[in-house]
Order: structure tokens, then C-alpha cells, then sequence
């Protein structure tokens, strides 16, 4: 995994639980995450598909949280982000004659699916709501 796509994802969802009856706008979000407010559209969309959030439009519009964040746990952000194994081969063919290189991707991939697991793991332990409770 090498995006950010995680980390702004429960920055949203963080930021929104502390605020929950308000409607964020994504610029508000934005400057808190210190990035551009289209990066922040388009994870709030996808979080939106996911059911975490919901959205109004217009003025006095934003996001706020659909669920309660009881209810999210990191591991359900995981998985409405990345679709399966987040870590990556290569991007070319590895020789196939190669004893190694034919067999590279096999072997890392079982490699990757169990460092994959722990993570999962690791991420079911927290949730949005015991995470806020870290900036209090």
C-alpha cells in the first residue's frame, strides 16, 4: 500500500465524528487535511458509495456521518477503498526462464496476503469512535 488513501479516508471520517451535527464542507475538510478540496470530493463520494457518510449539496451543505462511528471500524475503510491485496508485484513480467523470476509473484503474493491478514486484523481493533477519543 503505497497511497494515502487510508489516512485521508479516516482523517474524513475522524473529522466528521467530532462534529456531528454539523454539515462539513470539503473545503473545511480540506484545510484540515491540507490538501486539495477535489482529492477530498472524490473520497468523500467513495465514502459515500460505501454508506459511511452522507452529503447535501447547496448552501449550509457538506457531509456528516451516516452511520455512527461506533459502527466504523478501520478495517471496513480498508476494505471500501482497496478491493483485495493492496500491496503490489511489478509492474513487468518478470524472465520466466529464471527459476526465480517465474515464481516471484507466487511467492510474494502468498507472502503479501499474510502480511495483508495481520493488517486487516490490526485495523478491526479500532474504530472511528476510539480513535476520536485520541484528540480529546
Amino acid at each position: 500500500m503505497t497511497d494515502s488513501r487510508l489516512a485521508i479516508s479516516i482523517h474524513i471520517l475522524t473529522l466528521l465524528a467530532g462534529m456531528p451535527h454539523e454539515w462539513v464542507s470539503s473545503e473545511f475538510i480540506a484545510g484540515s487535511i491540507n490538501i486539495n478540496p477535489v482529492l477530498v470530493r472524490k473520497e468523500v463520494v467513495n465514502l459515500k458509495k460505501a454508506g459511511f457518510i452522507e452529503s447535501k449539496e447547496g448552501k449550509g451543505g457538506g457531509s456528516r456521518l451516516a452511520m455512527k462511528p461506533s459502527e466504523i471500524s478501520f478495517d471496513l475503510i480498508y476494505g471500501a477503498i482497496y478491493d483485495c491485496c493492496s500491496f503490489k508485484t511489478y509492474n513487468n513480467q518478470p524472465n520466466p526462464q529464471c527459476p526465480i523470476g517465474k515464481k516471484i509473484e507466487k511467492n510474494l503474493i502468498n507472502v503479501y496476503i499474510g502480511a495483508e491478514k495481520a493488517f486487516i486484523d490490526e485495523l478491526k481493533k479500532t474504530t472511528i469512535e476510539n480513535f476520536l477519543k485520541e484528540f480529546k
